[in-house]
């Protein structure tokens, strides 16, 4: 048997573990593995309610914000607390500016490589400045030796674009949104006092009152993001998703079962019901839903009619059936608000750290996609007429069209502050003590899907917290009844034709934008022989 360990997989934060087995050239089992514990569930428990919206912050270093406004609603469910306007309004400017930088750099820095040559650069011919810049750049550090950071790579396939204007036009682009996600770190901070990890979002709204200057600057900033949205992100992604990578797109490559779930987030009004704190209000931008497969997987050619129900939020649970857990005898899942944490690292069978969520007992694929599916955005209908189907290349363009109505609605939400704090000061927080019991729920769609806090209050500590995170829905392994989690699914059928080369895991597993480093093991059933694979 021959096995391959490819190591790292992702350009990011994490740790993951995916093994496949080939046969015959096409992926035909997998295996998805987080081995890292969390444990932030253990270390809240008996702190002060207050806390938990910092240290949940400490999570995730990229997704960390979400991770704050999802906590404060959780525990203003508890509490009985509802957003004024301006809180409401600078909580979704900041997840909305977060959301716009975190989908273009996603795109250009850590999933796009997969998809360029990016030595076409040293043939560019043009005479733009600025690419010619760009080309002069590339091929100083490679003769330097320095190719940092865009190796290692994997060996360019038949899918990688190669046209060296193409290549170089990307790369320029690459280093662009490098310059726009520090801009934005900035524009984010006079809402929230430091970037990363939120100081001023707070239980009961937001704690900052920036003057009418500082809102202008916002502006400014805001519509500097705006104009690289819409001129140069949403066209390179259409350019490439209806050009050289539609006949990837058309064959379903890395499409899931067809289950997709999301949560509703930007909350457009006030809460109309106490049952709208769980989400910051009501009105969503994106509305949450599920729309069940209904098919062979990615065999869906028509999205413009497809049925999406309500979230019923009592069907989440979690199986520990192949997780370094214990759950008590006899229990094979836990719906969140009952959770339990007990870590068990001899337990036999298990291979990850991450629990398995599932929806009425079925998997879920989260994120982009699966809000373009529930929201049925018109871009993606069009997509689909034109032979686009579910999976990779439909996440890239599902993250662009979110963008493009995220950065050009929040505008309004701009002016409206700057209206009310020319009227007066700005009213931001809405605070009440800690009840001495309660529970909560805060649920938000992350960029990277369906993200849910739920809380126990009790004696005015935390007894009890559990957080299910978006590439938990992803990435997470089998459950109790042996079925194969999202990131598994994605990966069979794959084609590896080169099992030196398995740039095909990667470009999957990467374009649900997992927040984890990776180690991929690819198997050979018949030989069941390892190589390790350096990418050079």
């Amino acid at each position: 048997m021959t096995r391959i360990v490819v190591d790292p997989l992702t350009r990011i934060e994490g740790h993951l573990r995916i093994e496949v087995e080939v046969e015959n050239g096409v992926i035909t089992d997998a295996w998805s593995a987080g081995t890292m514990a969390r444990g932030w569930e253990k270390i809240l428990q008996g702190r002060d309610p207050w806390d938990a919206p910092y240290v949940t912050s400490r999570v995730c270093g990229v997704c960390e914000g979400v991770h704050t406004i999802a906590s404060n609603q959780a525990i203003e469910d508890a509490f009985g607390i509802e957003l004024t306007e301006a809180g409401r309004l600078m909580r979704n400017l900041f997840s909305a500016g977060y959301y716009v930088h975190d989908h273009f750099i996603h795109f250009y820095v850590l999933s796009a490589l997969d998809f360029l040559d990016i030595m076409a650069i040293a043939s560019y011919e043009g005479s733009d400045p600025g690419l010619l810049a760009v080309k002069s750049k590339i091929v100083g550090l490679v003769s330097a030796g320095d190719t940092s950071p865009f190796t290692p790579r994997y060996t360019p396939d038949e899918f990688s674009v190669n046209d060296p204007e193409t290549v170089t036009t990307l790369v320029s682009h690459y280093l662009k949104a490098i310059e726009l996600k520090a801009k934005s770190q900035k524009m984010l901070s006079y809402l929230t006092g430091i970037q990363p990890h939120p100081n001023a979002l707070m239980p009961g709204g937001c704690t900052a009152t920036p003057s009418v200057e500082v809102l202008q600057d916002l502006r400014k900033l805001w519509q500097e993001q705006a104009d690289f949205v819409n001129n140069v992100y949403v066209p390179d992604v259409m350019a490439v998703g209806y050009g050289p990578l539609l006949p990837l797109a058309a064959s379903g490559f890395g499409a899931t079962n067809g289950n997709y779930l999301a949560f509703p987030m930007l909350p457009q009004g006030g809460s109309a019901s106490a049952g709208d704190i769980s989400f910051g209000g009501s009105n969503p931008m994106f509305r949450g839903g599920v729309v069940k497969a209904n098919g062979e997987r990615a065999s869906r050619t028509d999205i413009s009619n497809l049925t999406v129900e309500d979230v019923d939020y009592s069907q989440i649970t979690e199986s520990v059936t192949y997780s370094w857990y214990d759950y008590p005898a006899g229990v094979d899942a836990l719906h969140p608000s009952e959770g339990v944490t007990d870590f068990n690292l001899q337990k036999q069978d298990a291979y990850s750290f991450l629990k398995a969520p599932r929806y009425n007992a079925e998997t879920m694929e989260v994120g982009p996609l699966a809000r373009g599916m529930v929201n049925q955005f018109p871009e993606l209908v069009d997509f689909f007429n034109a032979g686009g189907r579910e999976g990779v290349v439909a996440r890239h363009l599902s993250r662009a069209v979110i963008s493009k109505q995220i950065i050009n609605d929040g505008l309004a939400w701009i002016d409206r502050l700057i209206e009310m704090r020319l009227a007066g000061p700005l009213v931001g927080m809405n605070e009440k003590p800690v009840p001495k019991t309660g529970r909560g729920m805060g649920v938000w769609d992350a960029p990277r899907g369906a993200l849910g806090h739920w809380i126990e209050v009790d004696n005015w500590r935390i007894k009890n917290y559990q957080m299910v995170v978006p590439s938990t829905w992803n990435a997470g392994p089998r459950d109790e009844n042996g079925v194969k989690g999202p990131y598994e699914q994605a990966l069979i059928g794959a084609p590896v034709p080169d099992l030196d080369n398995p740039i095909n895991v990667v470009r999957i597993i990467r374009s649900f934008d997992p927040c984890i480093a990776c180690a991929v093991h690819l198997i050979d059933p018949h030989t069941n022989q390892r190589k390790v694979v350096k990418v050079a």
